[in-house]
This record gives structure tokens, sequence and C-alpha cells, in this order.
């Protein structure tokens, strides 16, 4: 049976908290993409097709003609930095995208100006935000509701995502004001500063019925106070981390060697970048909270306690470094010592050099609208279907998380697939030959 998902009419608001370089690069993509200057490269919303049916139907249509999403001409883009730069001055700033190309979406860009964050200068040192809300944790929740309320009426809009683009907070693990929405809601009145930003806008989209995606590391949904707001409130959430350069690959790779039982004695991983995230990471809380992000990949994949011949000892160690001449350009080197048949050792050496923003920015437009899809089709909490865009993928409690790529593109599809009413694919195929042998 095909779910009931109400149609995507009208425009829909995106609100990005932290309008820095992954946001800018975003906006001025779908800007240049919707004038035809360019191609949503790295979208699966946009590029990506969906097997339906059997093999022999030669059913492939493009995700985007399968499952009703938003169309990008009807996209309004909004937000709220601790800056006051207006997007075009922002990413002329963060220096992801060549002038000419800025320059071809300029009054776009230029016509979109950040409200005032909410900010917590603890919650990442490294930042000196000057254009920033003031009250108390209670008082900034009501003044983001506004600001959404505000920009949906201003901008004449059916529906609002909000995705949060912002820096990586500090460190930190839930407490009993997170346990509950009752005590999360008590301690906002509270001014309890346990309270993140990114929280405040979390909560300040949920209470409004807007899906909400985290971009970040931070603990932000993946607290049982939000996702009772996000159930109570019919709004799917989905988090966390933006899965980008160097836990991209580990998650193409590690499945092949777990795949093919071959042992792992050490995995080596060292990154330097220069952009605002790296100088935010350069503080070890913010860095702390990173590197909790990356290390539960291979663990996930290996699960070493169920292979301690193969997984048992290994090493894993990641290190990232501030370095401004690199700016957006990331640049990650990995040292994997494998071992194969009769122990004999082997090793692999990868050298990344990705650009963090341009892989981040399209992870960041499928979110938004795969989140929105979900909010139309009535699916609300935890979006573990969309893990194949995150790092520290959230689950439901008690449940590990799956962090092979191939298998989340499987769920994933699937998961559209179900809502589609079309049949869920296996991958089995013995049914063909099945087939052949009852004909002979």
């Amino acid at each position: 049976m095909k779910m009931k998902i109400s149609p995507a009419e009208g425009k829909l608001g995106i609100l990005i908290p932290g309008l820095g370089a992954v946001a800018t690069t975003l906006i001025a993509g779908v800007e240049a993409v919707k004038k035809g200057i360019s191609q949503p490269i790295g979208s699966l919303t946009q590029m990506g097709h969906i097997r339906l049916g059997k093999r022999t139907e030669n059913r492939n249509p493009k995700i985007q003609d399968f499952v009703p999403l938003a169309h990008l001409g009807d996209i309004v883009f909004g937000g709220w930095d601790v800056y006051e730069d207006n997007v075009y001055e922002a990413a002329a700033n963060a220096k992801v995208l060549e002038p000419a190309l800025l320059n071809s979406v300029k009054a776009e860009l230029e016509s979109i100006k950040p409200m005032k964050a909410a900010f917590d200068k603890n919650y990442a040192k490294n930042l000196n935000g000057t254009h920033v809300k003031q009250g108390t944790r209670y008082e900034l929740a009501q003044q983001v509701m506004e600001d959404i309320k505000n920009f949906k009426e201003q901008n004449g809009l059916d529906r609002v995502v909000l995705v949060w683009c912002g820096s990586t907070e500090i460190y930190y693990e839930a407490s009993a004001i997170h346990q509950t929405l009752a005590a999360f809601e008590q301690a906002l009145l509270d001014d309890d500063k346990l309270i993140a930003p990114s929280m405040i806008y979390a909560y300040a989209a949920l209470k409004l019925g807007v899906p909400f995606a985290n971009g970040a590391p931070n603990l932000t949904v993946d607290i049982p106070a939000l996702i009772e707001l996000s159930k109570e409130t019919q709004s799917p959430i989905a988090g966390k981390d933006f899965k980008t350069g160097q836990t991209l690959m580990k998650t193409i790779l590690a499945p092949g060697l777990a795949a093919r039982s071959l042992g792992v004695h050490g995995w080596f991983s060292t990154n330097i970048l220069g952009n605002r995230d790296g100088l935010v990471l350069d503080d070890p809380d913010n860095f702390k909270t990173k590197e909790v992000s990356k290390l539960g990949v291979l663990e996930d994949i290996f699960k070493p306690e169920e292979n301690q011949e193969l997984y048992g000892e290994i090493y894993h160690k990641i290190r990232i470094n501030y370095y401004p001449p690199h700016g957006d350009n990331k640049e990650s080197w990995d040292n994997i010592d494998i071992f194969g048949w009769l122990g004999y050792k082997m090793q692999i050496k990868i050298n990344f050099l990705c650009r963090d923003s341009i892989l981040a920015a399209p992870i960041a437009l499928d979110l938004a609208l795969f989140c929105d899809l979900a909010k139309r089709a009535n699916m609300s909490g935890i979006q573990e279907w969309l893990s194949f865009y995150l790092k520290s993928p959230q689950t439901a409690e008690g449940l590990r998380p799956e962090n092979d790529i191939f298998k989340q593109l499987i769920k994933l599809e699937n998961t559209l697939r179900y809502m589609m009413g079309e049949d869920l694919i296996t991958h089995l195929g013995l049914d063909y030959y099945e087939e052949a042998y009852a004909e002979a």
C-alpha cells in the first residue's frame, strides 16, 4: 500500500543556523542550478536513480521523478549567523567558490541576510560572535520561534525545514534535564547552561512542527526530551554530522575489508583544514565532539567484539589540525595496516584532497528535501533511513547504528519504495533462476 503523502505544493523554506562555508556553498549552488549555470552533482535527490521491480523490467527513474520532492525553484533560503555578513559576503569570505560563479548569483545571495544567532561562546570558544541575540535560554527559544514564523509569513511559504550547518559544539553528555520534555522546558525557564545553542534551534523548530536535521556531531536532537517533542508534534528529526571527506572514505573502504574477512591492526587518520570549522575544532573540547563521532564508525562496521581474530586489537587514531592556508580544502591522510591469508601484513594509504563544503552542500540539500518529504508522509521522530548522509547516525534506543554506506543506501532506497507502494528489493535474485529451472 502506498503511503498517504501530501503533495509538495507551494514554497519550501530552508532555514539554516550557521551561514558559513557549507550553507553559503549550498545556497549559491542551488541558485546556480536554478539558472542553468551548473549541475547539482553529489545530490542523490537530484541526480540519483532508483531501481523498481525486477531487473528485467528496466524501471530506473530518477529519485526526484519517483517521490514527490519539493522542486529547487520552490525553495527559499534563510538563516542565522553570529556574523552579520549577507550570504554573498559570507561566501566570498569562505573562498570555496570562484568569484565568477558567485557573481552570477550575486543579487540572490546579497538578498539573504542572517538573523541574529542564539549563541553561547562557551560552546564554541574560538568564535567571537557579534551578531547575537540576548536573553535567557527560554527567551532565545521564543525569539527563534518568532523568526521562523515571521520568515514563513514574509516569504509566503507553505512549509519550513531547519538544517544545522553551524559549528561543532563542545563535547558533553546528556544529563537529567535532557531526559524528558518537561525537564527540558523547565531547564529553558531556568536558563540552564546545559542547554546548548543548537538545542534551542531544535526545540524552537520542533515546537512549531518543523523538521530538524543536524549536520554537526553535537548532541542536539539526540536526547530523549527532543525525541519526545518530535513525536508529539509529528516532526521528523535526523542526525548527526554530515558524512563528507575522511569518514566517507572509511564507510566505503571498511565494509569492503570486512566483506572479504581481511584483518586490520591499525587505522591512523589525520586531517588539515583551515575554514571556520577548523578554527572551532582547534579547541580540544570541540575536537572531542568530532573525535567521538568519527571514532565510532569503524567500531560499528568491524564489530571487534564479534570478530576478535580480525579486529580485536585494532588501533584507531584520529587527528585534526587547523591549517589556515588550506581554507576549505581539507586534506586527509589514512594509513591502514591490514593483514590477510596466514596473517601476512599489507598496507593501504589514502591521501584525499577533498573540498569539505563541496561534499557537504548536496548532503544538506538532500536532508532538507527528504525531511520535508517525511513530514508530508506523517513520519515523525528519528529518521534512521537518512543515516546514509551522516557520520554518527541517530537510532532508536537500544539499536546499534549501521555505518556501512552500502547497507545505508539499501535502507534509504527501500524506504522510498515502501512509501510509494513498490516492492522492496532484497537483491536475492534466485527467482530469475528458479523460473528458468521450472521451465526446463
